[in-house]
């Protein structure tokens, strides 16, 4: 089973996470990912990326990624870190459909993309949680985040570690605009469209210069937040933590 389901609209790629019932984010998907930003980038004139009606993405695969030992680990965490920049610089512009709870790693998908469209079903959840699994927040997302919803929100939801709906998202600028589910992918498509719609080298350099510090600052860090990263991650109460949570999944 492929981890991404592929369509072309025209010229705007629709990429569909296609892991599972919570579209958990694990190595083969981080590899394609990639593999399709590459390939999009010299193709397409525009990205949507789409999740599943009950969840967007739930996260990180537990089940599949705590059986990876450190080496894989780190591989894994860099390669997942490297593609949130890759998204997030992408010189074309790109939005997301979220038309299930998008948690966890899921929203830090989706905080990578341009724009963020919601469901106007408030049961679906938003938010990240991984300070209650004891795990530091992704650095390239701590970036975004700050940079979406300004730092003292940003503070509040990664220290909080709370679940919002998407209403409440859109009142704190998480996500731009909510809309019901049978129009929201078609929603984030056209907007992308009319993006697409103006001169690519312009919207290139804008977004680049939108960007830039954000990148800059990851270049600059991640090696460090990176091993901070993996010493929780593998700390005995934290698997404990994760173990319990895998179990839900």
């Amino acid at each position: 089973m492929t981890p991404i389901i592929t369509e072309q609209r025209g010229q705007i790629a629709v990429l569909t996470l296609n892991t599972g019932r919570t579209k958990g984010i694990n190595p083969a998907l981080v590899l394609r990912f990639a593999e399709l930003l590459n390939e999009i980038g010299k193709e397409a004139r525009g990205l949507v990326l789409c999740g599943g009606k009950k969840f967007f993405s739930a996260g990180l695969d537990l089940p599949t990624v705590l059986e990876l030992n450190r080496r894989e680990m780190a591989e894994f965490w860099y390669g997942f870190n490297r593609l949130l920049i890759d998204l997030y610089t992408l010189p074309l512009p790109t939005a997301c459909a979220i038309s299930g709870h998008a948690v966890a790693g899921g929203n830090i998908l989706a905080l990578a993309c341009d724009y963020r469209y919601a469901t106007t079903d408030e049961r679906k959840k938003m938010g990240m949680n991984e300070i209650k699994l004891g795990i530091p927040f992704p650095y390239p997302a701590d970036l975004m985040l700050g940079q979406i919803v300004g730092e003292r929100i940003a503070a509040r939801m990664i220290y909080g570690g709370d679940f919002i709906s998407t209403a409440e998202a859109k009142a704190i600028g998480l996500v731009d605009e909510v809309h019901p589910d049978e129009v929201l992918e078609q929603y984030a498509v056209a907007k992308v469209e009319e993006l697409a719609a103006l001169q690519g080298p312009a919207f290139s350099a804008t977004k680049s210069g939108f960007c830039e510090s954000i990148k800059a600052q990851y270049e600059e860090n991640h090696q460090s937040k990176h091993e901070c990263f993996l010493d929780c991650w593998f700390s005995e109460p934290t698997q404990e933590l994760l173990r319990d949570a895998a179990k839900k999944l």
